[in-house]
């Protein structure tokens, strides 16, 4: 089972590469590429969470070896979920306008001449 699981894991981070180096890329080039990457990664937290929730496995590590991996995925999750708040905050930033300028412009289309006032 690890070892098909290890060569999957390395088609998979080829498959990455080979998204990240193709030139041109357009939007929808991006938008795969993050897309399978988040699945990739989705995988891999799976994995872990196995891994983890199984005591069989976790009794063979020893307390440093533990230490090491909770040091790596803390400060990994840390990172991912500092630059989730920094594109959530983007992303709602961006809906807002388009939101706004969505209303204005029902607003123009709603008045009728009564509504207007010259001079």
């Amino acid at each position: 089972m690890s070892q098909g699981w290890v060569e999957t894991c390395q088609r998979i981070l080829e498959q990455i590469r080979q998204m990240s180096q193709k030139r041109p890329r357009d939007r929808l080039d991006l938008i795969q590429s993050m897309r399978f990457s988040l699945y990739a990664l989705h995988r891999s937290i799976l994995g872990w969470l196995n891994w983890v929730n199984n005591p069989d496995i976790m009794v063979s590590f020893d307390q440093k070896e533990l230490e090491e991996m909770n040091k790596k995925l803390t400060e990994f999750i840390e990172e991912f979920i500092k630059y989730d708040i920094e594109v959530t905050e983007k992303g709602a930033s961006k809906s807002m306008a388009a939101q706004r300028a969505r209303s204005e412009a029902e607003e123009i289309t709603r008045r009728t001449p009564e509504d207007m006032f010259y001079i």
